[in-house]
């Protein structure tokens, strides 16, 4: 079974916190899938990947760059695995389907999104009741994570 986090973010953006995550996930030696929850949103995440810091590049890519089978990290609104990577990072809304093909599924929300929130919670009720192993992490006030549950 995969492993499940939900990362409740508080006090930063989805554009601040991603990119520290897929950089963990690199120098595990993953490949990555960011599947947002709207078409609309891949191209200017991906431009904040571009930018987030002068000092580092993150390889990724979209349709737009060619097929995503050769991204090491592929932005996508698809339920696919075109990358066959092996951590899958939900975000805007994106909602939890097959994780069977990933070691692991980090579902980052808006904790000051009332969507977001209510779609986190259903998204926690049913993963409870699988298999997989599920942690919780919450924003603290100084950025920070605290594991919750």
């Amino acid at each position: 079974m995969s492993e499940v986090l939900f990362y409740h973010l508080q006090q930063t953006s989805l554009e601040q916190v991603l990119p520290s995550l897929l950089e963990r996930s690199l120098e595990r030696g993953w490949k990555a899938v960011v599947r947002v929850g709207n078409p609309e949103r891949i191209e200017p995440l991906c431009a904040s990947l571009w930018a987030y810091r002068d000092d580092s590049f993150l390889p990724h890519g979209t349709s737009e760059d060619g097929p995503l089978s050769a991204q090491t990290i592929a932005l996508t609104a698809d339920e696919e695995n075109p990358n066959e990577a092996d951590v899958l990072f939900l975000v805007d809304g994106a909602v939890v389907r097959d994780l069977e093909s990933y070691q692991r599924c980090v579902l980052l929300f808006d904790g000051r999104n009332d969507d977001a929130l209510t779609a986190a919670r259903a998204h926690w009720k049913d993963l409870t009741a699988t298999d997989h192993d599920i942690t919780y992490w919450q924003q603290n006030e100084g950025g920070g994570w605290e594991k919750k549950a």
